[in-house]
């Protein structure tokens, strides 16, 4: 074994996600990575017998030190499906919700052990994953629940912008009720973090407004004044390059061009539109805060298309490739 190693998870079976972890690990510059996939080996098998992925040979371990790296060998940690051939592709099920959680699980155990550097993980759906009875919003709160960490935030990545989250899963009412200094600052401080271990020497963090125009000196709310204000300021007393409050509807093109490294952003759709409209294909979505580098393709199972062949499978690529990196 290699000084490190990455984890893939599954995800959910049913969808996209066996497609594009094979596509991603079986060509190109991932072809023989020190990656080891966690997910039913059944499923993967029944994938590549439709004839839609490149061929390659699907190798079972039972542990991740006897993985040996190379080109044109995938190596997988089993963890079947209840009834793997009950699995019917584009369909909500719960033994598919359920895998999801157990191939989560067996990574984040693996990476506190050490075993494994980071994790990357393919999209799986949140419905599927509640039938089986595991009730989180999706793999971020998961994972922290998992590694009992309190604070925590969404990264989303591309090479021109990168964004993290106040919120993400919360109604806009809610968040807007909850939203506090104590909140920003943490974020301004794992903005600040994360830039630095990923290699930015100086990181130039932009906060995003709340408010159109970022309330305009209190014009269209006060949010800017009593909260974001004091907590920017807060941030620079400690030493951090941070800026704002920013116009929302400027800040993510001047990030884009170069002018700051991150913008954070104050709420899930704020920050998800510009990346997503920028870098859909490209976007990685990366947990800030917990004991380990996690990564992840920036888009969801896409049932309407499972087994099909037409998965695109550059952004879990580029979340398997940054994974490496920053582990």
């Amino acid at each position: 074994m290699g000084s490190k190693t990455i984890a893939v998870t599954m995800g959910d079976p049913a969808g996209i996600s066996p497609e594009i972890i094979i596509k991603a690990l079986a060509g190109g510059s991932l072809s023989g990575a020190p990656a080891v996939v966690i997910g039913c080996l059944h499923t993967l098998r029944r994938v590549q017998a439709l004839g839609i992925v490149p061929a390659v040979e699907l190798r079972e371990i039972q542990q991740v030190s006897e993985a040996q790296f190379t080109p044109g060998v995938i190596h997988v940690l089993n963890e079947p499906l209840a009834d793997p051939e009950a699995l019917v592709p584009g369909k909500v099920q719960p033994q598919a919700g359920d895998l999801a959680y157990r191939c989560i699980k067996r990574a984040t155990d693996l990476a506190l052990a050490g075993e494994v550097q980071a994790i990357a993980t393919a999209p799986l759906n949140k419905e599927a994953l509640h039938s089986a009875g595991h009730l989180y919003p999706g793999h971020t709160e998961l994972l922290a629940k998992l590694t009992n960490t309190r604070d925590y935030a969404m990264v989303l990545y591309t090479d021109t912008l990168k964004v993290i989250h106040v919120t993400t899963h919360i109604a806009l009412r809610k968040f807007l009720d909850t939203l506090n200094r104590e909140r920003v600052e943490t974020v301004i401080g794992m903005a600040d973090t994360f830039l630095r271990r990923v290699g930015f020497d100086h990181p130039r963090i932009a906060v995003a407004g709340v408010n159109p125009h970022a309330g305009e000196n209190g014009l269209f709310g006060d949010e800017e004044i009593k909260i974001l204000t004091p907590s920017i300021e807060a941030m620079k007393a400690k030493g951090i390059d941070v800026y704002g409050p920013c116009a929302p509807d400027t800040v993510f093109l001047q990030a884009n061009e170069g002018r700051y490294d991150m913008v954070v952003a104050m709420y899930h759709d704020q920050g998800h539109i510009p990346l997503k409209l920028l870098g859909f294909h490209d976007g990685v979505n990366i947990t800030a805060g917990l004991p380990f580098i996690r990564t992840s393709a920036d888009h969801g199972t896409a049932f309407d298309i499972a087994w099909t062949g037409k998965a695109k499978s550059e952004s879990m690529g580029i979340s398997i490739e940054l994974a490496l990196k920053l582990a």
